[in-house]
């Protein structure tokens, strides 16, 4: 894997494959990008599939520009490259 967040940015990191379009939304063969653990775990606690093709947060600038997700990046450009905090899903999600 990569060890640079295409999101926050932060480096040398773990990072995993995340489909910009989820995979059970046709985003199979679609693009990727590699994030950070928390990135990747941030963004699945705030949205379900659907809402990120609802919304639109199908590409990086769209995620870095989420109203959402600006706190949380800003925090976590912050921290070393180690940190993988606890992160809980948002009701929203837990409903779905």
């Amino acid at each position: 894997m990569s060890n640079r967040c295409e999101l926050c940015e932060r480096e040398p990191v773990n990072t995993t494959i995340h489909h910009l379009t989820p995979k059970e939304m046709g985003g199979t063969f679609l693009p990727t990008a590699n994030l950070c653990i928390p990135c990747h775990k941030q963004i699945h606690s705030l949205y379900t599939n659907r809402d990120i093709v609802t919304l639109g947060l199908t590409d990086l600038q769209s995620l870095r520009q989420d109203e959402r997700m600006i706190p949380f990046i800003r925090w976590i450009r912050k921290q070393p490259a180690t940190t993988i905090p606890r992160v809980r899903k948002s009701n929203h999600v837990r409903k779905s």
